[in-house]
């Protein structure tokens, strides 16, 4: 046996190393047998996708990634492995284990970033979030599933889900929630329940299972949107829903102060000035000032996708701001000073994406109350893990800014690589700024950060983070989206040079 890091055995994969077939053999000492029509099973299937999915789900993980690396030789495409993936992640974990909805939610980012890869290396991002996947199925218990074949029962309403999630009735709200006839009325009738307490995996993890239904299929939204059912069922203690006492008693009054939603959606273009006054004013007020502040500017006629632009802003700041990790913060794979993994700025940045993406598929009133929570959630996060981030000065800091030297594109891009692999966090963002300033391509920027995001393990958010700051600077007007790019220069050298969990392997492979 060898014992390996993760990077070196992704780089492998990379060269082409991890290409041996395990033949047929190995499904039926696995159990990946077919369940014939006349024999009853309790497991969910999934039609032409279930082989792969029972692959995904039960092979041993230091035989996975040969057997991937063999099937997409074969022609099994990327695309119908995540979409397996998904499926052997709900089917086992179904919102209910910390790694496991973790792992769903960098699905989908993982999908995005290897077509920005090589055509060479676009396997990478799937594969290394396959093998978690696998690795914690096994952990768990690969053959004992959470979620199962369910009968509808009951009228679907938000009250009667409610009343479900709060009495801890998961059968009741499981039944309740199958009866949603159409994924839009699924994800209408969960996402009040979401709201009711604002925390940041109750409501990333809707939205990233909703982004999984294009590569999914819609066929499958009852089952990816349960799993946020059974999240708000396990997660519904007496702690947590004190934590929603304040909004959720602002909300009905907010909406009702500015009559909201209205009849018709806001279209009002923002100016510069607008976006950064509103941004400002939800990253430095009260929760409830900053939610006010949202209500306001949807009454007044204000676009979601300016709203929304200000609130990524807002929780950008979280991220150019944070001063690390202290002492008693430290964990494994995240010493003090850190930002990357659940730090303040990436819970908030992944939550405000999350917010402003439900806002943009739901229904009036849901649409309303995710911007205003949004804002109530960025303003409130600023605070809850303590900090003085009003104070603190944003990164890149004046000192290394003035230590880049340079304006030649090139040199610069030099600059962050080395500043990535060193760690240096005030280089990274230093050597982004001045590249954004002088007016350079992005892409080259980030494909200098895709690779590290792809080879570091990130402590399970490279890939959901990487996918937020992209997808929000590429929404972001030209006078503030490079903040986007710095903060990912940041975190991404945050997480450089942080080991891995150690996977074993066969020496033949």
């Amino acid at each position: 046996m060898l014992i390996r890091s993760r990077r070196e055995f992704l780089a492998d994969v990379g060269r082409g190393v991890l290409t041996a077939g395990l033949g047929g053999a190995l499904a039926s000492q696995l159990g990946l047998a077919p369940v014939h029509a006349d024999e009853p099973s309790d497991r969910l299937t999934f039609g032409n996708l279930e082989p792969l999915v029972a692959l995904l789900q039960e092979t041993p993980p230091d035989k996975l990634l040969p057997l991937l690396a063999e099937r997409l030789q074969k022609g099994t495409s990327l695309k119908q492995m995540v979409a397996a993936g998904a499926l052997a992640n709900a089917r086992s974990f179904g919102g209910e284990d910390y790694v496991g909805f973790h792992t769903l939610m960098a699905l989908s980012p993982a999908f995005t970033m290897s077509g920005e890869m090589p055509a060479d290396r676009q396997a990478l991002p799937v594969f290394k979030v396959l093998y978690r996947n696998s690795n914690r199925c096994h952990e768990k218990g690969s053959k004992e599933d959470t979620l199962h074949p369910i009968k509808g029962d009951g009228k679907p309403t938000t009250e009667a889900l409610m009343a479900a999630v709060k009495a801890k009735d998961m059968k009741a709200a499981d039944r309740l929630f199958a009866n949603s006839s159409t994924p839009q009325e699924a994800l209408d009738l969960l996402l009040p329940v979401v709201q009711d307490v604002q925390e940041v995996h109750r409501v990333v993890l809707p939205y990233r299972a909703w982004d999984l239904l294009s590569i999914v299929g819609m066929e499958n939204a009852n089952t990816l949107l349960r799993q946020s059912v059974h999240y708000c069922v396990k997660s519904e203690t007496p702690r947590n829903s004190e934590y929603g006492n304040e909004s959720r008693a602002l909300l009905p009054k907010l909406l009702d102060q500015y009559k909201l939603p209205r009849k018709e959606p806001g279209t009002k273009k923002a100016e510069d000035g607008w976006i950064d006054s509103l941004s400002m004013a939800i990253f430095k007020g009260k929760p409830s000032d900053a939610a006010e502040a949202v209500a306001a500017a949807i009454a007044e006629g204000f676009s979601v996708e300016a709203i929304g632009e200000a609130l990524a802003l807002a929780t950008n700041q979280l991220t150019l701001r944070d001063n690390g990790r202290v002492k008693g913060q430290i964990q494994p794979n995240k010493p003090e000073g850190s930002v990357h993994g659940d730090s303040v700025g990436v819970h908030a940045c992944d939550s405000a994406n999350a917010w402003r993406n439900l806002a943009r598929v739901s229904n009036p009133r849901n649409a309303a109350a995710c911007l205003i929570l949004g804002g109530y959630q960025a303003a409130r996060d600023r605070g809850d893990r303590g900090g003085e981030f009003l104070t603190w000065e944003p990164y890149p800091r004046a000192d290394a800014r003035e230590a880049i030297k340079t304006k030649d594109k090139d040199k610069l891009l030099q600059e962050l690589e080395a500043a990535v692999k060193g760690g240096d966090q005030a280089k990274a963002s230093a050597a982004v700024a001045a590249y954004g300033k002088e007016g350079y391509p992005e892409r080259a920027v980030f494909d200098v950060l895709l690779r590290y995001s792809v080879s570091e393990d990130g402590a399970l958010h490279a890939e959901k983070y990487y996918r937020t700051a992209t997808e929000e600077f590429a929404a972001t007007r030209p006078a503030f989206r490079w903040r986007h790019a710095i903060a990912l220069a940041r975190v991404t050298a945050s997480a450089a040079n942080q080991p891995p969990p150690v996977t074993r392997r066969r020496a033949s492979c």
